[in-house]
């Protein structure tokens, strides 16, 4: 079997890695010049390392990726509101947590599938498919044959638009700063994540390995303004002036230059990710706000699964009709999920927010551990071993 796939990031790399795994030759077709520097990072939930070791792939061979090995939620000045059991939640699933520099991660998963062929500078502008096979055509100039094609092109996907015609991304009017440096400071010990909730306004602060941590920040400020946000690396301080010591003195250490800007933006949730020989996987399929860390995590599952489902069917479309089938209500809860976990995060109200941080604080640890354990339980298909039971 031939697949085409578009995009050349985690959704894209695990699918021809899950592919290849199953003997099928795989072509990824990517719009951008190069692999992106994207300085930012990511945490790979239990179900996404159990999957990567389904394909043989260790998340912590490179650079960076730090198993998680404490997990706490602080005031903005730093006063711990809860830890979480995090070693004991990760035993019983039986597979690590690991927060990661997300170019690491694209290096491990490029060099599991070295073979693949990257078409740089292509992307997509049309395809059609047929009973014999699909053909795409590229902005290069070139034109691909394949019996499927794998859109895994992002949030903004060219093979979604195509399926599902125009749409608007859902915005939720807050802003999202991230970075990557080096730093270490005496509260983030090794494997170490802390997270720090105030009005409308978050940040974490993640030990990675490698001398390195990731740095996030939000602030409610209007759809406009997330959409279109340039205050710059003094803006970002401004935020969190008078925030705990650590937190000012890593946005302090940040290059501007370091600090990635996105809004945060989801869409829809599609009925039907493909048609014929064609389907959708990750941001392309399923975007969702990242309060669950699992967008990377979720597209990791959909490329096991989808490598399985393609190997184990009697045709290649009714491979990709049981992978749709498999993904469509877990992707689904994923989705709606991270949305109600965002609200709760970004609360302005400031009686809303003191009885958010009075229920994380005495809440029973067993409810809040099997909160955080649901998203990350998944069974992944047929003679696949199970991530957790």
């Amino acid at each position: 079997m031939k697949v085409l796939v578009t995009g050349a990031g985690i959704a894209g790399l695990t699918t021809a890695v899950a592919l290849r795994r199953h003997g099928f030759d795989v072509d990824i077709h990517e719009a951008t010049a190069g692999f992106r520097d994207t300085g930012t990072g990511l945490g790979l939930a239990c179900n996404a390392t159990a999957a990567l070791a389904e394909l043989g792939i260790d998340p912590t061979d490179g650079p960076t990726g730090s198993p998680l090995r404490r997990f706490s939620i602080h005031t903005p000045t730093g006063a711990t509101v809860r830890e979480l059991p995090i070693q004991r939640i990760t035993a019983e699933l039986n597979a690590p947590i690991v927060n990661i520099r997300r170019n690491d991660l694209i290096a491990v998963l490029r060099a599991a599938a070295p073979e693949v062929p990257i078409h740089w500078n292509s992307p997509l502008t049309g395809f059609r498919h047929d009973s014999a096979g699909v053909t795409a055509t590229f902005g290069d100039g070139q034109t691909a044959s394949g019996d499927v094609l794998i859109g895994a092109d992002g949030i903004r996907s060219a093979v979604r638009a195509q399926l599902a015609g125009d749409e608007p991304l859902n915005e939720y009017g807050y802003v999202c700063w991230l970075a990557v440096i080096p730093y270490s400071h005496p509260s983030l010990t090794t494997g170490a994540a802390r997270h720090y909730w105030g009005r409308g306004t978050r940040f974490g602060l993640i030990e990675i390995g490698g001398g390195q941590v990731y740095w996030w920040g939000t602030q409610s400020v209007g759809v406009a303004a997330a959409r279109d946000w340039s205050g710059g690396k003094a803006g970002v301080a401004a935020v969190f002036a008078g925030w705990a010591p650590e937190v000012m003195e890593v946005i302090e250490q940040t290059p501007e230059e370091a600090i990635v800007v996105v809004p945060a933006q989801d869409r829809n949730f599609l009925s039907q990710w493909g048609d014929g020989r064609t389907t959708l996987i990750g941001d392309a399929a399923h975007p969702m706000l990242t309060s669950l860390s699992q967008g990377a995590s979720s597209a990791i599952e959909d490329a096991v699964v989808l490598g399985h489902e393609l190997a184990v069917a009697p045709n290649p479309i009714t491979g990709l009709r049981n992978y749709e089938k498999a993904r469509h209500d877990r992707t689904k809860r994923l989705v709606a999920d991270s949305r109600r976990l965002s609200r709760l995060e970004q609360l302005r109200n400031p009686v809303a927010v003191r009885l958010r941080d009075l229920a994380i604080q005495y809440t029973p640890m067993s409810i809040l551990r099997r909160q955080n354990m649901q998203p990350m339980r998944f069974r992944l298909p047929g003679e696949v071993s199970t991530v957790s039971r």
